[in-house]
Formats: structure tokens, C-alpha cells, sequence
């Protein structure tokens, strides 16, 4: 499965990526703001996360730039943490981009691609979490229609080693392929 929106190329992550998935998240700055990553994150968390197999249905993309393939980050989406793991309940959206490519939209112009991706697979509800010292996380969210629940909840931190406030968001997709969305209630 790709997705090309309009500057990125989304394509799943293969064994020979491990390297450029390296290059990208080796960052303590980028990986304390993910729950499930480690730190210190070395050539083998890149090797063993590049070899996971491609699930189309709960997919994580590599995103590269369409010019020239730079690897800016990765994306998805799978099971909301802490829910029922059938493929029929809410999913969550995931993400991180390479420092060198922070400020430019690139996350933004990902998840609109991830949620068109979701549209298209039939997802209905879409959760976001961010942890609450990193707000940047928290505006691409809203950009991409996705209102705070109110909750703000404990989340463990691979790369910190303890739990951390998040500040939890969701978007209700009426599942059509044009991308609207409906606010949640």
C-alpha cells in the first residue's frame, strides 16, 4: 500500500530501511515524545521495527519525500492503547518526524494521508494523544479535525521510563473516501 499526497511518498517500511529509520528517530527529542519507543534507540530497535511485516489493515508507513526519498518519519495507525484489539474497534493515530524536517507541515500533510488511508479501510473512530510537553504534537491533531476529549491521562514513556501526562484527542470519520469527517461528540 502507497499513498502520495503532495510532497511525501507513504510506503511500507522494508528490512533494507532500517538505516533511514535509524537516522530520523536516533534523536532523544524525537523519541521521548513516543510511548512505545526506546531509549537509547540503536541499530537494533531500526532493524527489528524495519523487519515488522506490513499489516494493511493497522498499516505503518515510511514517509519520504516524493523528490528525492529523504526519510522524514513514520506514520499509522493500530489499536487504541488499552482496547479491545479486534480490528473492528477505534484505532490511534501514530507518528514521528526527524527533527530536520520539524516546522515545515510534513506531519500535517502525513496524517491527512494516514486519515484518507483510514476513510478508505472503513475506520470509523480515530483516537490522538500527545504528551503535554510536547504542544506541537497537540496543533498538528487539531489541524488534522481532531477535537481534545478533555482527558488528560497517564501514558508510560518507553524512552523516559515512567508515565507521563496526555492530553487525549479524537476524530469520528463517516468513513467516505472524500475525507470529511464529523466532529466528535
Amino acid at each position: 500500500m502507497f499513498h502520495r499526497s503532495e510532497r511525501l511518498l507513504l510506503r511500507p517500511i522494508w528490512p533494507e530501511d532500517w538505516q533511514g529509520v535509524l537516522g530520523g528517530i536516533a534523536d532523544e527529542g524525537v523519541v521521548r515524545n513516543l510511548a512505545r519507543a526506546p531509549w537509547p534507540y540503536g541499530e537494533a530497535e531500526a532493524r527489528e521495527f524495519a523487519s515488522r511485516p506490513f499489516d494493511p489493515c493497522e498499516p505503518t508507513f515510511l514517509v519520504t519525500r516524493a523528490a528525492d526519498g529523504a526519510v522524514i518519519g513514520c506514520t499509522g495507525f493500530g489499536p487504541l492503547e488499552g482496547s479491545d484489539t479486534s480490528r473492528t474497534g477505534p484505532v490511534e493515530l501514530g507518528y514521528w518526524i526527524a527533527r530536520p524536517f520539524w516546522g515545515q507541515g510534513f506531519a500535517t500533510e502525513a496524517g491527512r494521508a494516514v486519515l484518507a488511508i483510514a476513510r478508505v479501510l472503513g475506520v470509523r473512530e480515530i483516537h490522538g494523544s500527545h504528551f503535554l510537553d510536547n504542544p506541537a504534537s497537540g496543533a498538528v491533531l487539531r489541524k488534522l479535525g481532531f477535537e481534545p476529549t478533555g482527558q488528560v491521562v497517564k501514558r508510560h514513556s518507553c524512552a523516559r521510563g515512567h508515565e507521563v501526562e496526555a492530553a487525549e484527542y479524537r476524530l469520528l470519520l463517516n468513513g467516505a473516501a472524500g475525507g470529511e469527517t464529523q466532529r466528535a461528540a
